[in-house]
């Protein structure tokens, strides 16, 4: 009877225990990271006897845990992956419509301002027209600084974001490895009977760790794990960790590197180690998208005050002035020096003079480089920093100063120490859009008109006809210094008269002083080689120089068609008195459609659009991996439910199951008990 009463028992028990477990599992089918568990039977040791072995019932061998460590890896990586796409796209999408919004982008501020220039051109003395102009103006300069603030903000939010997921990061770090130790103290992993619970949360901690940052996990003796970065550097060993951090960027003091301090205390950058997760993203949309739109927007605002400027600067205001600057000097001392950064890694004494000074803006990439000094010190590489290719390379001279020219910009080294390892971070344009400012304030300041005006003799006899000219510079492109022409106020210095004559039955022309036409300023001469001042008929005749280091180049240029006589005269003079001239005007506002930015191939809009749409492009990009991740990672979850998940259907039958079971052994032992009542009642 004890034999049948103990295979009772058994069962009893041994389904007590598998209810249980189907109670615990059902209990937690909604808990993150739990994983099903079921109880393993197994039969005891019969009692052999002359008949045969007789089952003695049952046992429990173990409560199993059901999980796939390949499909646990797969949610891992598919859960880093869908994070770091999920970040890049939400900062892509908050940029997207920061630059394409029509009160937040430039589009509607650049065709408010042309169109103003357009107006005033029409009226060019009305000075309310004027006030339009200057206005829209403080609007265009208002709308780069905005956006430019908008942009630090965003970089701001982005370096808090990192700060604050490696914080999460250590924390999870250290949870593992606090984890690991309660494993390999488990008091049945000897045994081969695994601590579930810890398994679990372990796992989900190794979760949550690749949603900030994509990480290895390799098994370890005593059912440990070590967890790595990508590329191998290690977070935990066992139960030792070492702790993630960020810090300012040696290199450029406005981002963020991250850095691995190990259990010797030892600090090493790991920026390109962090992969994945949402620190991946962040990483990736600072160097992929918000840096470029620095630069592209910086480049735009040059380009726009540069070409403004020029045309500005050779046209005359309402009171007879050169124009001047209408936006800051692209080219100031304190703009050129903005665009160099010198490392906090460089060695002392630190003195080094550099500046970046754009020579051509219409050829000026949107791009940084890193100036290195290698050798003695006094040879170095320029390196374009988006390709890691060199791109310039030489040795100072000695005694500096040196220049060191690439497309649209010279690096200028002025002077200083320079050693081996010394290094410049060089950004042309990144500072554009905060550098630009708006000079001119009163409305007769604006240089509508043209300084130059031409007319012709009323005693010509011919029928020739003179243009009123094209203004090239006031300033010499080579020196930068007023041309004589315009060093003196309010004057052409000298007025000129260009006088037809006869040269051997040739018809050539002197450039006279119109204040002493005894003083020839350049004479016609059809025996030169070359020939002098020739005039040819049927086209027509340029009458100066379009290079800067020609002798007759003059900052303007006329052109003289027609059939003139010898004895007809033409006069150059200031345009005095000139309130009603909108050629400049026109000039101004013609520059809306001009080539000038890419080489000559985009306009100041274009340029804005190109990136817009680059960044749209990567909105609209990051937008189909982001689907495209989340639909693996559904997949992923799918999987490792369908092995680990809880079915609640399934549990369910389990517990009719194990609920008759249980019952059935009760009656075992029921009987059991009934038969040892019939046995002690015979002997009564």
């Amino acid at each position: 009877m004890a034999g049948l009463i103990n295979i009772g028992l058994t069962g009893v028990l041994g389904h007590q225990a598998a209810l249980n477990t189907t109670g615990n599992n059902i209990t937690n089918a909604n808990t993150a990271g739990y994983s099903r568990q079921e109880v393993v039977f197994e039969t005891q040791d019969g009692r052999r006897t002359g008949a045969g072995t007789i089952g003695t019932g049952v046992n429990i061998s173990d409560v199993r845990r059901l999980a796939n460590e390949y499909l646990v890896e797969q949610v891992r990586s598919d859960t880093s992956l869908a994070s770091e796409q999920q970040a890049l796209n939400s900062e892509l999408s908050r940029l997207d419509n920061l630059l394409g919004g029509e009160n937040t982008g430039m589009n509607e501020a650049l065709n408010n301002l042309f169109a103003a220039l357009q107006s005033a051109a029409e009226d060019p003395a009305s000075l309310p027209q004027r006030q339009l102009v200057l206005s829209e103006a403080q609007a265009i300069v208002d709308r780069f600084r905005a956006l430019q603030s908008e942009f630090i903000q965003q970089r701001e939010s982005v370096k808090s974001q990192m700060q604050q997921g490696v914080k999460d990061a250590n924390t999870l770090i250290q949870t593992v490895a606090d984890l690991n130790q309660a494993i390999s103290e488990s008091p049945g992993l000897a045994q081969g009977h695994d601590p579930n619970e810890l398994l679990d949360k372990r796992d989900e901690a190794l979760r949550q760790l690749s949603e900030i940052v994509s990480v290895r996990v390799i098994p370890a003796q005593g059912g440990q794990v070590n967890v790595l970065l990508s590329n191998g550097q290690a977070l935990v060993v066992g139960n030792e960790t070492a702790k993630l951090g960020t810090r300012t960027s040696a290199e450029d003091p406005t981002r963020l590197e991250f850095t691995l301090t190990t259990a010797g205390r030892r600090e090493e950058v790991v920026d390109d180690q962090i992969t994945g997760g949402t620190l991946g993203g962040l990483r990736r949309f600072e160097a992929e998208a918000l840096n470029p739109a620095f630069d592209e927007l910086g480049r735009v605002a040059i380009a726009l005050a540069d070409n403004l400027n020029h045309q500005h600067e050779i046209g005359m205001d309402l009171e007879g002035e050169l124009g001047g600057l209408l936006f800051s000097d692209i080219n100031s001392v304190a703009a050129k020096r903005s665009r160099v950064t010198a490392s906090a890694n460089n060695q002392q004494p630190q003195d080094a003079v550099i500046g970046v000074e754009i020579s051509d803006s219409s050829q000026l990439p949107a791009s940084s480089w890193t100036l290195r000094f290698t050798g003695d010190g006094r040879n170095y590489d320029v390196i374009d920093r988006s390709s890691g290719r060199v791109v310039n390379q030489g040795r100072l001279p000695d005694p500096l100063p040196a220049e060191i020219t690439l497309d649209g910009f010279n690096i200028q080294i002025e002077g200083g120490t320079f050693n081996a390892g010394d290094s410049f971070l060089i950004q042309p344009t990144h500072l554009g859009a905060a550098n630009i400012d708006l000079l001119v304030d009163r409305e007769e300041d604006l240089a509508f008109a043209s300084p130059v005006r031409a007319e012709s003799d009323i005693g010509n006899g011919g029928d020739a006809a003179i243009n009123q000219g094209t203004m090239l510079n006031v300033r010499n492109p080579l020196s930068n210094a007023i041309l004589p022409e315009f060093q003196t106020r309010g004057e052409l210095s000298p007025p000129m008269e260009i006088r037809f004559r006869d040269d051997g039955g040739t018809l050539v022309y002197d450039i006279l002083d119109a204040n002493d036409p005894t003083n020839v300023l350049v004479a016609g001469d059809a025996a030169a080689i070359p020939p002098q001042n020739v005039y040819q008929q049927g086209i027509a005749n340029p009458l100066f120089s379009e290079d800067p280091t020609d002798p007759n180049y003059r900052g303007f240029q006329f052109e003289i068609s027609g059939n003139p006589q010898a004895g007809d005269s033409f006069y150059i003079n200031y345009n005095t008195n000139g309130v009603s001239d909108n050629r400049n005007a026109e000039l101004m506002a013609a520059l809306e459609t001009a080539n000038t930015m890419n080489g000559g191939t985009q306009n100041f809009t274009e340029g804005y659009a190109g990136l817009v749409e680059n960044v749209g492009v990567q909105t609209r990009q990051s937008q189909l991996d982001l689907d495209a991740s989340q639909t693996l990672l559904d997949q992923s979850v799918a999987q490792r439910e369908s092995v680990s998940g809880v079915n609640l259907d399934e549990e369910a039958g389990r517990l009719i199951q194990y609920q008759a079971a249980y019952n059935a052994s009760a009656q075992v032992m029921s009987v059991a008990q009934s038969l040892f009542d019939t046995l002690l009642s015979t002997f009564r």
